[in-house]
Order: structure tokens, then sequence, then C-alpha cells
């Protein structure tokens, strides 16, 4: 009881399952809860291969950072930014693709799948 807690994810996309964590360690006594994000915010859907939710169910396109702590209940949320993600593999930017996190997409976004998944094979 009392306790300080910190949760590290990879990602948050729609919130609903940090919030529903974040309740659970309220609830079992949690004094503090502090969020660290490994990536990111993903505020763009990808449809290169990774299936991810249309923009408009991607939390992080329709709040900002604050909104998103207020909204599943922690203390302090912070991702790392996209220079961060960059440094932390040892990459150049634009060498690797990052549309989810930036929106710039290097094969261009294909307008006729505005928001579905691109059918790689």
């Amino acid at each position: 009881l009392g306790k300080r807690v910190v949760i590290v994810d990879d990602s948050i996309v729609r919130g609903t399952t940090s919030r529903k964590l974040v309740k659970m360690l309220r609830k079992a006594g949690a004094k503090e809860v502090h969020m660290r994000i490994s990536a990111p915010p993903t505020t763009d859907p990808c449809y290169y291969g990774i299936d991810t939710p249309e923009k408009q169910e991607l939390i992080a396109a329709q709040k900002s950072i604050q909104e998103i702590a207020d909204y599943i209940g922690v203390d302090s949320l912070a991702y790392l930014s996209v220079a961060g993600l960059y440094r932390a593999v040892k990459a150049e930017r634009g060498s690797m693709c990052d549309a989810c996190f930036t929106g710039k997409y290097p094969l261009g976004k294909p307008s006729d799948q505005e928001d579905k998944q691109e059918q790689l094979f």
C-alpha cells in the first residue's frame, strides 16, 4: 500500500488497456502511477504490415500527452522521442519507416486505402 509504481510499455494504441491496468494498480493501493513508453506516440496507422487501428482510433492522434495521461489515470506519462528512437537503434533518420510516429510514409499514403492496411502478399 502507498507505493509508487512505474509502468513501462512498448506503446499506447487506444489507451483502453493502460487505463484498466492503472485502475487495477490504484485499487491495489498504488499511491502514484507513472508510465513510460519505449516508442514515440503512435499517431498514424501502418499501411505496410502492422495491423494498427484507423487514425481516429489512435489515442495519440486525438489527444495531447497530458490528455492521454488524464484519460488513463497516471500521474505522469512520457514517450521516447523520434530522435531518441533513432539514437537507441544507432540508425540515421530516414533509414527505416517511422510513418506510424511521424505520418511521413516512405512510399506515400495509399489514397484508395486511407485507413486500411496495405496487402503485401
